[in-house]
């Protein structure tokens, strides 16, 4: 199983802007420069993670990016699902999933049980740490 680059590039993102919480704001184009990813991919990335209330952005003097909630307060699973949408290893994990093979499926049962596995793990690396490993 792999993070799609959208999702790694957010978490990338996401240390890099927690460096700067000590209450100043930075801009995307710094964050791009810090993590040498591209501007247009860091906007995009900006805009994702902004709609899931992991960041918060205003305009004009002054203007810039800042954490929407302490570091401390988010997660790995927050920053993966921001981009990528809920943590399920299998389809047949989410309730709304419709299979033909349901009926007759040994395995349905266990997939959920991992793919919360999965999220307890993530949700267990604090924001803080991945941006002090980065350093």
């Amino acid at each position: 199983m792999r993070l799609s680059n959208m999702a790694d590039y957010a978490v990338l993102t996401m240390s890099a802007a927690a460096r700067h919480c000590g209450g100043a704001r930075v801009a995307a184009a710094q964050l791009a420069e810090e993590t040498g990813l591209p501007v247009p991919t860091v906007q995009k990335l900006v805009s994702r993670l902004t709609a899931a209330g992991l960041l918060r952005s205003s305009r004009g003097v002054g203007g810039g990016l800042k954490l929407a909630r302490p570091a401390a307060a988010i997660t790995l699973a927050d920053i993966v699902e921001a981009v990528d949408g809920p943590i399920a290893l299998a389809p047949c994990s989410d309730e709304a999933h419709d299979c033909r093979h349901e009926e007759s499926c040994s395995v349905k049962p266990y997939w959920a049980d991992a793919s919360l596995a999965l999220r307890g793990a993530l949700s267990a690396v604090p924001l803080t740490r991945l941006a002090e490993t980065a350093r």
